[in-house]
């Protein structure tokens, strides 16, 4: 497991910068041993797991490592998570103790744990501020498992993933060179550390030895560290990227030190990234990203010459349909797209995407009843997500399996009627979704998120769709909507407008 250990050769320079603390790799290193000291004492061992529910600050870093370093499990839970999600992920987890901070406490217990069973970020660093340093991180096997990520929970209750000190470390020691004293740049991570890509983020910056600012996403605050820090590198979910472009000082801001912006997590509108290439500075480099918590993060890269919109016509019309794409797989990982029959997908056929690597989870805990994700015998992850391979091996994704319409019996992908709503100048991103209907089971609807300024109306987008759809897929109707329902990492919670535009139930009163 990669524990932030290359104080020989960088021990004395910055590490972490956050909540108007700061320290070097040696002080995270010696402060995350204190806490491994301090949860040894309290009888946390090997097999143990322990719940972290705490939003991005150092301290919540020295628990992270602590926990690992005991050999046991760490479990980092949403911390916006309340009432019954949050009593699940309790009694779910199976955790020992809970690490957090003050604010969720009366929550927490609220949920099943008990006070005893609870220990604050600062009742964690007092307590463990005068134990010696635990000298050395428990032996473990690389098949051990060391963090249990839980899903977003966007169909149905959050399951925990389960993933290895060996499938972790290998995706972190493939992302970058490993610290060596040279300075490799400052990252400004906002991402939430309960999630793969926040997570994974930070320990790639901290392994490459760079500079890592931590803080809580705010587009104002994001715009001012990447200014004030001169920050070079930087990971975005594209609803982060939407707020920042949408910040009424952004052009005031001083962009220039980015050398490379990184987004993922989540679906990115057309609208949000053409308004990026055009109004980020031109010397910044773009890459996307695409992955699974079952993944161990990434699996497949849009890389920066694929955002690079120069060439011939003919080559910027190819990069302008490619940047629709997620990318081509990174070097240790398999795609093949399996169609309806069951057969390997040629090129340009669509089917559910499969994935095989080496560091995909062992599996959830428990059965993982209801997963939408599958790991079968063959080590092939079968992602729930629908997509088809161009000839030169980019991935498309074309929506989820779980998202599909079914309008009287005809099975049909939201992602053709939101492609359709987005090409209009007006809408900066549409979500189609299901509704109950009582004769063909389920209609189509869909929302809009205009651009500022828009003028587009309901029935003008209706109209467009009718140009653009068949009957069945044409939405019955189209709702303006400020924003929409979303995980903490921007995904769209699609089934709660269907709940939120479902018809009225009308009481049964026959008889």
């Amino acid at each position: 497991m990669i524990v932030p250990d290359g104080t020989a050769v960088i021990g004395d320079e910055l590490a972490v910068s956050g909540d108007e603390r700061k320290e070097t790799y040696q002080e995270i290193r010696d402060n995350s041993a204190r806490q491994a000291a301090l949860f040894e004492s309290l009888g946390v061992k090997r097999g143990d797991s322990v719940g972290l529910l705490a939003t991005n600050k150092i301290g919540t870093l020295h628990a992270f490592f602590g926990v690992l370093m005991v050999g046991a499990t760490v479990v980092p839970m949403n911390y916006r998570a309340r009432g019954s999600e949050l009593s699940h992920l309790v009694s779910d987890s199976g955790i020992s103790l809970m690490i957090t901070e003050d604010r969720y406490v009366d929550s927490i217990v609220d949920a099943g744990i008990t006070r005893d069973r609870i220990l604050t970020l600062e009742e964690a660093k007092s307590r463990a501020a005068h134990l010696e340093p635990k000298a050395e991180s428990a032996e473990v096997e690389d098949s051990d498992v060391a963090i249990m990520l839980y899903t977003s929970g966007t169909t149905s209750l959050p399951k925990g993933v389960l993933l290895t000190h060996g499938g972790f470390t290998q995706y972190v020691m493939s992302q970058g060179e490993a610290a060596d004293g040279d300075f490799h740049g400052r990252v400004a991570l906002a991402a939430p550390l309960y999630h793969i890509a926040g997570l994974s983020a930070l320990n790639v910056s901290l392994f490459s030895g760079r500079e890592t600012y931590l803080f809580d996403f705010e587009a104002g605050k994001w715009l001012e560290t990447v200014q004030n820090r001169k920050v070079t590198h930087a990971f975005l979910v594209p609803s982060m990227v939407s707020l920042v472009l949408r910040h009424p000082d952004f052009d005031q801001f001083d962009l220039s030190s980015l050398e490379m912006v990184t987004y993922g997590a989540a679906p990115m509108p057309p609208a949000v990234r053409e308004a990026m290439l055009e109004r980020f500075p031109k010397s910044i480099s773009f890459s996307s990203a695409y992955g699974q918590t079952e993944t161990n993060s990434t699996v497949t890269v849009l890389g920066a010459d694929d955002h690079r919109l120069e060439g011939t016509p003919e080559e910027i019309a190819l990069k302008r349909n490619r940047l629709t794409s997620v990318g081509k797989p990174l070097p240790d990982v398999e795609i093949r797209v399996i169609d309806e029959e069951g057969n390997v997908a040629s090129p340009g056929v669509a089917g559910e995407v499969y994935l095989r690597t080496g560091r995909a989870m062992t599996g959830y805990r428990g059965k993982g009843g209801g997963a939408r994700v599958i790991l079968d015998t063959e080590g092939w992850v079968h992602t729930g997500d629908l997509g088809y391979l161009d000839e030169d091996g980019y991935l498309f994704l074309t929506g989820r399996a779980s998202d599909l319409i079914i309008r009287g019996g005809e099975n049909i992908s939201p992602n053709e009627i939101e492609e359709v709503l987005e090409r209009h100048n007006d809408v900066e991103e549409a979500v189609a979704f299901p509704v109950v209907d009582d004769h063909w089971g389920e209609r189509v609807e869909a929302a809009v998120r205009l651009v500022q300024g828009a003028t587009v109306t309901e029935d003008d987008l209706i109209e467009m769709c009718k140009a653009s759809l068949s009957g069945a897929k044409r939405p019955d109707r189209i709702h303006v909507v400020e924003d929409f329902p979303r995980t903490a990492t921007g995904k769209v919670l699609r089934r709660r407008l269907s709940a939120e535009f479902a018809p009225p139930q009308v009481a049964d009163v026959a008889g």
